[in-house]
Formats: structure tokens, sequence, C-alpha cells
């Protein structure tokens, strides 16, 4: 994976569901913790494969990412368009009542502060679950309200003088506002000079030649937006470099952000980006209308994004051209679901999501249902169509095999934490996570020497995601864990160079012949082979 331009951030990210009171006197509220803190930069053209048990939050942080479940705290940036593309409703509210943003930051962290206050009196270790559960959220309300603030204002949130820097960030979106206007007046009429440039209408003809005015008069408004624009941006440049000595300036003006905050959209603005956004389900059959056909089924997200119009020659072609690149023969154009097999549902459901042209796809465990032969038709076809169309994949499976030959990345999860991020290579040949190095020891094999080593087999279930272990939540499973595992939970860092671990033993477990480099208890020594009755009787 060569391309370093980043598609989406994620930071701290957090997804809690709320869980229903058990009785009228229950005060406390219960969250399940799906997802935790989740960090992490998904780049252009890369395959990212998302690994862990079932429950750990795999399809909750695919979903989370497509804004399917609205995010509890963090910030999902997107950089497949830009601010002034887009022109968000949120930016304009920023700007225009700051003064009700800063209030709510004050006021977040007035309750953050307290609760810190409120946990110091009787210690981290004795604290209350609850008390903790509360401070935490509180934490991540302050730190999402401030980041409302400088992701737009940047520098000119500490030190802005006579408001000069929010009244030119207004004024540059007020002109993109303008101008997208502009843009989609042009558009529609420059399709509509088209159609009679292609029925061989000519131009001397009034409604031809009066469109063409209609064209030139847009273009002259629409470059004179991208001057003013211009002309704010030298102006605001100006003011920065006149700044650029204050520190607390410079601080907040390092975390102003270009990219789209997905969490922050309203409705009708994150469906202008669904076709950007898509996902490729575990089930082809329940996420098929079955009352449509595979043409209709197709057209339904061309016809909503206004590519084309509703049974026009070139949305068929479209249609066709799309079904073909899947392995879908035109004369199954007008055939139903159920009329299909597991695998070619399955190309369906990538031809839906490739026809609106997307440049992110969540492969929610789309393999996990088919056989292994079906299965390679599939990855292949997904492989191809990655470095065709430059897609980038967040490939969720437990397969572990199946990850490690479509991912360019690979990400661990257990219980909504990651705990592992790597090149695939890395992560496969080198783990560094105890639970990492139990899940690459489960993968079958038939080869001789690795059936000969021990198989790593995790005692006990999963903890609940309600109530997690203090510390490092993988401790209670943990055949490495110590006192300090218990007590104080690891952070993510990079151990070497793209490689990422949470634990607090960050050496090697495996030697380059593949050979553990610690001693496992006795108890927990498991053997892939399969033995004789009559060798064990031995």
């Amino acid at each position: 994976m060569q391309n370093t331009k980043k598609l989406l951030s994620i930071s701290n990210l957090k997804k809690y569901f709320p869980v229903a009171k058990s009785s009228f006197f229950q005060k406390e509220q219960l969250y399940v913790r799906a997802n935790e803190d989740i960090s992490l930069d998904i780049y252009e053209g890369e395959t990212i494969g998302v690994v862990g048990e079932s429950g750990c939050g795999k399809s909750t942080l695919g979903r989370v990412l497509l804004q399917l479940y609205a995010q509890t705290a963090g910030n999902t940036m997107y950089y497949g368009a830009t601010l002034d593309e887009i022109t968000p409703r949120y930016v304009a509210d920023t700007l225009q009542h700051l003064d009700k943003y800063r209030a709510r930051l004050t006021k977040a962290g007035e309750k953050a502060a307290e609760l810190d206050r409120q946990v110091s009196a009787v210690g981290e270790d004795k604290a209350d679950f609850y008390l903790l559960q509360e401070r935490n959220l509180a934490r991540c309300e302050e730190q999402t309200c401030l980041n409302a603030i400088v992701k737009i204002l940047g520098g000119f949130y500490a030190k802005d003088e006579g408001g000069k820097g929010r009244e030119l960030l207004q004024k540059v979106f007020d002109e993109n506002v303008k101008r997208n206007k502009l843009k989609t007046r042009y558009q529609d009429s420059r399709g509509k000079y088209d159609y009679c440039i292609q029925q061989g209408m000519d131009e001397s003809k009034a409604k031809v030649g009066g469109l063409k005015k209609t064209l030139e008069e847009l273009r002259e408004k629409m470059e004179a937006c991208d001057r003013s624009v211009a002309a704010c941006q030298q102006e605001l440049d100006a003011l920065r470099v006149a700044n650029d000595g204050d520190a607390e300036f410079v601080r907040y003006e390092a975390m102003r952000d270009s990219g789209i905050d997905l969490a922050r959209l309203k409705y009708s603005e994150m469906r202008l980006l669904r076709k950007d956004l898509q996902i490729i389900f575990q089930d082809p059959y329940s996420s098929l209308n079955p009352r449509l056909t595979i043409g209709q089924i197709i057209e339904e997200g061309l016809v909503t994004h206004k590519f084309y119009k509703h049974g026009s020659p070139k949305m068929r072609e479209h249609i066709v051209e799309t079904m073909k690149k899947c392995g879908l023969q035109e004369y199954m154009l007008h055939r139903y679901p159920h009329q299909f097999s597991g695998g070619q549902r399955q190309r369906v459901a990538i031809a839906r999501a490739l026809a609106v042209g997307p440049k992110f796809i969540v492969c929610d465990e789309c393999v996990s249902a088919l056989d292994v032969s079906i299965q390679s038709q599939i990855i292949n076809l997904l492989q191809e169509l990655k470095e065709k169309e430059n897609l980038t994949y967040m490939f969720i499976s437990h397969d572990l095999s199946v990850v490690r030959y479509i991912s360019d990345r690979i990400c661990v999860m257990y219980l909504g934490n990651i705990v592992e991020l790597g090149d695939a290579k890395t992560v496969f040949e080198d783990p560094r996570h105890p639970y990492t190095v139990a899940l690459m020891s489960s993968i079958p094999t038939t080869d001789p020497e690795a059936l000969s080593k021990e198989r790593i087999l995790l005692e006990g279930n999963i903890p609940s995601p309600i109530k997690p272990p203090t510390g490092c939540k993988f401790h209670t499973r943990c055949y490495m864990a110590c006192d300090k595992c218990k007590r104080v939970p690891p952070e993510l860092k990079e151990v070497e160079p793209g490689h990422f671990l949470a634990c607090h033993f960050p050496e090697r477990k495996i030697d380059r012949e593949g050979n553990y480099m610690f001693e496992l208890p006795k108890m927990e020594r498991k053997s892939n082979r399969f033995a004789r009755k009559e060798d064990a009787a031995d």
C-alpha cells in the first residue's frame, strides 16, 4: 500500500448502546460499550482488515464510520470531499453562534473537572464504576466540544482581534454556498444543452442559444466567487502569519482540520455522501429487496443520487456495464434475488454498491456465508475492482486466512478496543499482543512444522462489555498477565514504524523460525496434532 493520502481519520471514537433499566428505582444508566477510544487512519486505495472474536465491535465500527449508527463521542473525519464542496451547515452554525459553543465547552469542562475531583477524593482504584463511567463520558464531551470549535476556527479560537478571522471564514463559507448553488444550476443547464445538441438541434434556435447564454453567465458568476474566495484566503493566510509567534494560536491552529466531520452532518447532507461510502452486508439475501428485480435494485441508488433519469438508455447501459464488471450477464437484469445462488446474490450486492462510484466500502463479513470456492471468486472480484476503481475497503472477517490474503493492514480488536494494528505481513509474522498470538495459533494449517507447534487456547469467555474489567480488558484471559495489567489500561503505541500495540509487554513473542519466545502455562498447552488412540494409550 503506497498511497499515503488519508481518506478517513477516526480519533477517540466511542459507541455506547444504552441498556434498558431493570426497575423504576434504578438511577444509574448502563451502556454496552461496543467501541471504546478507537483511533485509526484509513488511506486511499488500501484494504484494512478488521479481525476479532464475535462481539468485539467489528461490525459496529463499520456501521459507525458510515454513520448508520450515531457515534457517542469522538471524531470521524472524511477527506474524500472538501468543506468547500459540501458546505455543511455546522460550519456556519459554529461561526455564527460561537458564544453558544464556548458556553457549552465551559460547562462540559466544569463537569469533567468536578468528576475528576470526586474520583481523586476516593482514589482511582476505589472509585465506583458508575462514577468512572460518568467521568470518562464527561471528558469525551469536553474534547468533542473543543474539537467542534477549533477544527473550524483553528488558531482564531485563541486569538482573533476584532473578530476579523471569523468574519473572513464566514465570507469564504457564504461564497462557497453561493458557488455550489450556481454549480448545480450550471450542471442542470449543461445537461439540457448537451441533450439538445445530441438531438441535432441547431445553435441558432432560441432554446439552444438561450441555454448557451445561461451557461456563459453561470460560468462567469462562479469565477467571480472563486476570485472572492481566493482574496479572503490570502487575508486569512496573512493573519495566520501575523499570529505565528503566539504559542496558544499555534497550538489551536495545528488542530484545524479541512476534513468533513461526518457525525455533525444533517441527514440530508449525509445523504449526499452516501454514494461515496457504501457497505456490503454479510447476508446478501436479507439485504436485497425480494420485490425488486436486480436491475431495479442497482438502479435505486443511481436514481436517488441523480446519476441518470429513471428508465433512460444511459441508465440501462450503466447498470449492464456494472453487472458485467461483477460477473453478472445482461440477461439476469429482470430476475429476482430468489432466482440466484448465494454467490450470485453477493455479486448483486457488490454491483449495487459499486454502481454509484464509491470511494470507501465496508465489507462486513461479505464472504463468511459462502462456500470456499465461491469465497475465492468474490475475493478475487473485490481485488480486481479495487485495482481498477481505486477503491478503499474495510474488510471485516473471522477468517484470518482470507484477511491475510486481501488486506494491506490488519486491525485486531478485543472487547471494543484496538489491541494491535500494523501491516498484514508484520502482524502475521511478528504478532506482539498475546491475543493476536492466540488468534494466529488457531489458524488451520497442513504445514507439518506448524502442526507440531502448540496451540494457545484462551480459557473463559469474553467479559461483559457493560462492565468490562479494569486495566487491560484482556487480562482475565491472558497467559502473560501481571498485577499491572489488572490496574493500568495500556495505551495503543507505535512499537515499530507502522506497528501499533496496546500491551505492557511490547517485546517479540515469536522468533523468525515461528517458535514462541515465552513459556506457556502447562495447563493451557494444547497440541494441534490429532493423536491416535493407541498413541495416547502408550
